[in-house]
This record gives structure tokens, C-alpha cells and sequence, in this order.
């Protein structure tokens, strides 16, 4: 490995770590240098996500989740534009089935309007068919600005635009650890010693055991949770549009099992929420020592337990009874049977949880002296990450002084 001192690396190249990467070469002409641990880009949360653009709808006006969301779509549609990437603009309905969800569904319209989400429409039961046939609800939500995308090319053209800023893309560089040397930082890989005056830690999974490696106290923990989808079998996809979502749950910052025609084609059905045992953990049997000692010793993970046991073990028994899963989807698309579907794919969530048992809802974003630790980038990340990597490039710059 060169030797040579970089003013910048990023940690990670999943979307978040690219984008980041993108604004300081593309903006600020710094010379930067992205470690990855595997041997390509977006290989977890990025590789593994349904591909949608997310509108803006459901977060709290004002949030740094609303902000850059909504920044944030209209920014990758410009760039998938001058990019020639394959992306749709097709709308999605969030169904509400159950009278009890009706003031949660009122509480999204409301967000909706105060985020700038223009023609919107509420939908009576009858309505919902005229965008969905084949969905059934007493009420529903139709959203225009919902979109897909294959986030894997987005991060593989940012990465074409780093390259093409002076940047450099080290692959299969594990981050073990880092020591001051100076005025600047020697990172230790398993592929030598790399040194840098300023680091960013957008390790996804493993953002918190980076920051503990780089002397930072996260305060929280990566808990992860896999989401597992099945597919609905070809000669049964037209019973699918575009995007059909419940209403969520408002305890969790999950969005329930929904339907999503994908950019690659197909529609995805799913995913649900259940506690994974490694934290790249992508089948049932997967599981990691460390990882689960790691949540024993863990007092937020406890606290969580004991609020929310009932609700995990049903995500456990819905991931191993696909006839559970199927009577879940059934509450959106009653037509559907249990034969239509097989199994697909799986992506694991980094979740972080705070010590006393909350699950992180919005970004988290941490500065220490010349680093910046990105700890918390949940969904709507991928859409809004050309914003995110702005916005880091912008506290980062001011931390680095200069």
C-alpha cells in the first residue's frame, strides 16, 4: 500500500461512505481515500436494500431524516438522470386495514403535506383499487413521489465520479485499527498501514465498533436485524403495480412487510424485522459468538427485550412460517396465496440502540477531534445520500479546518 498521506478516509463504501467520497472530490477537490472491507462496493446494507426512493412521508417535519430526504430524492433524480441510470417515479398506497390505523394514517397525511409532498391523495376503500386492483383496505394514502431504483449502480457510478476527482477506492481493506502519528492518523488494515490527516467512519454495521477503535465513546450499539423477502412468482406479478405499504407501526422504525415492484424487474414482498445473530447475518442459521455476547452485555439490549419480546418472537415465528409471512401480505392483497410466492433475498439493518433500550430513529452523526463517525443512517439513507455525503463533506471540512 502506498504510503503516500491523503487529506481524508472514508471508511466504508457502501452508499453513504460513496456520496461522502463524491462531495469532497467532486466539491472540495481533497484528496480522498475509501477503504472497503470486501472485495466490491454496496456489498451489505446498499447491495441488499428493495431499491425504493423514498418520498419524505414519514418523517417528523423538521428532522434531518425529513430534510434530506426530500433534498435528497430530488438530487439523485438529477443525478440518475445525467447518469443514464434506470429509475422510475411510479407512486406508491399506503393501505390502512384495520380502523385502528386510521389516526396513524391521518398523522402521515399531515407529515406529508407539512414535508412538500404535493398531489397526494386520500383514498376511500373503493379508491384504492383504481391504483392497486388487486389491493384491499378501508383506507389508504396514495403517495406520487415513491420511486425505484438499483442502488448498486447509483454507488458504482459515484464511485466513477471519485475516480474521476482523484479519488481512491481500496477494496478488500479491512479496518483494524489506528493510531496518532503526529499530525496525522496511521490506519492499520489487514493490507498495511494507510495514512491520512482526517478519517470518516460510514461503516454501516460495524460504525460502532470503528469509533470505539478510533478512542470514541458511540454511546449506543449496532444491534442488527434482518429483513427477509420472498418474490412473488412471474405469471402472478401483475397482481402488483407499483409499491404497496401498510400502515407502520409507530413504536418501531420499521415500515412493515410491503410490496415493491423492483427497478431489475419482479416485485419483492416483505421485509419483516427479525433480531439477527450476526451482524452480517443474511439466512436464519447465520450466527456470530461475538456478536450475541456482545448483546448480552448490553443493558439497552435488555431493555429493549423486555418491551418488545412479544412483537420479537413473532417476527421469528413469521421468518420461519412462510405461511405466516403469506397471511401477513394477505392483509394488503388478499388475492395472494401462499404458492405465489418464493423465497428471495435477505439485507440485515443496522439498527443502533441507545443504553436505555430506544432504538435510534434519526441520522446520528458524531464529530471527535478530525473524525466524523456516521452512526446511524437508517432507511431513508440511499435516497437521501447525496445530501448526506454533502452534509458530512460540509461538518467534516469545518472540523478539519480547512
Amino acid at each position: 500500500m502506498s504510503d503516500g498521506v491523503c487529506d481524508v478516509t472514508i471508511i466504508g463504501g457502501g452508499v453513504v461512505g460513496m456520496a461522502t467520497a463524491m462531495a469532497l472530490t467532486c466539491g472540495r477537490h481533497l484528496r480522498v481515500t475509501v477503504i472497503e472491507a470486501e472485495e466490491g462496493l454496496a456489498r451489505h446494507q446498499t447491495g441488499h436494500n428493495s431499491g425504493v426512493i423514498h418520498s419524505g412521508l414519514y418523517y417528523k417535519p423538521g428532522s434531518l431524516k425529513a430534510r434530506l430526504c426530500i433534498e435528497g430524492r430530488r438530487a439523485l433524480l438529477d443525478f440518475c438522470e445525467a447518469e443514464g441510470i434506470p429509475h422510475e417515479t411510479c407512486g406508491k398506497v399506503v393501505v390502512a386495514t384495520r380502523p385502528g390505523e386510521m389516526p396513524a394514517l391521518e398523522v402521515l397525511t399531515e407529515r406529508g403535506r407539512a414535508n412538500g409532498l404535493e398531489g397526494m391523495r386520500r383514498l376511500e376503500a373503493e379508491e384504492i383499487r383504481e391504483y392497486e386492483p388487486h389491493a384491499a383496505g378501508i383506507a389508504g394514502l396514495f403517495v406520487p413521489q415513491t420511486g425505484i431504483v438499483n442502488y448498486t449502480q447509483v454507488v458504482e457510478a459515484y464511485a466513477r465520479r471519485v475516480q474521476a476527482g482523484g479519488g481512491r477506492i481500496l477494496t478488500g481493506t479491512r479496518f483494524l485499527g489506528v493510531k496518532r502519528d503526529g499530525g496525522q492518523f496511521a490506519i492499520e488494515t489487514n493490507q498495511g498501514t494507510l495514512h491520512c490527516r482526517n478519517l470518516i467512519n460510514c461503516g454501516g454495521l460495524q460504525s460502532d465498533r470503528i469509533a470505539r477503535l478510533c478512542g470514541l465513546d458511540p454511546k449506543l450499539q449496532i444491534i442488527p436485524f434482518r429483513g427477509e423477502y420472498y418474490e412473488i412468482v412471474p405469471e402472478k406479478a401483475h397482481l402488483v403495480r407499483n409499491l404497496i405499504y401498510p400502515v407502520p407501526d409507530p413504536r418501531f422504525p420499521f415500515l412493515g412487510v410491503h410490496f415493491t415492484r423492483m427497478a431489475k424487474g419482479g416485485v419483492e414482498a416483505g421485509p419483516n424485522a427479525v433480531l439477527s445473530f450476526k451482524r452480517e447475518g443474511y439466512t436464519r442459521w447465520s450466527f456470530s459468538p461475538r456478536d450475541v455476547l456482545e448483546y448480552a452485555a448490553y443493558s439497552g439490549f435488555w431493555r429493549m427485550s423486555m418491551k418488545y419480546w412479544k412483537t420479537g418472537l413473532g417476527e421469528f415465528y413469521r421468518s420461519f412460517s412462510k405461511k405466516a409471512f403469506t397471511r401477513a401480505l394477505q392483509r394488503l392483497l388478499p388475492d395472494l396465496r401462499e404458492e405465489d410466492l418464493r423465497r428471495g433475498g435477505a439485507g440485515v439493518r443496522a439498527q443502533a440502540l441507545e443504553p436505555n433500550g430506544m432504538l435510534v430513529d434519526d441520522f446520528r452523526i458524531v464529530e471527535a477531534e478530525r473524525m466524523v463517525h456516521v452512526l446511524n443512517a437508517p432507511s431513508p439513507a440511499a435516497t437521501a445520500s447525496i445530501r448526506i455525503g454533502e452534509a458530512i463533506a460540509e461538518m467534516a471540512v469545518k472540523n478539519f479546518g480547512g
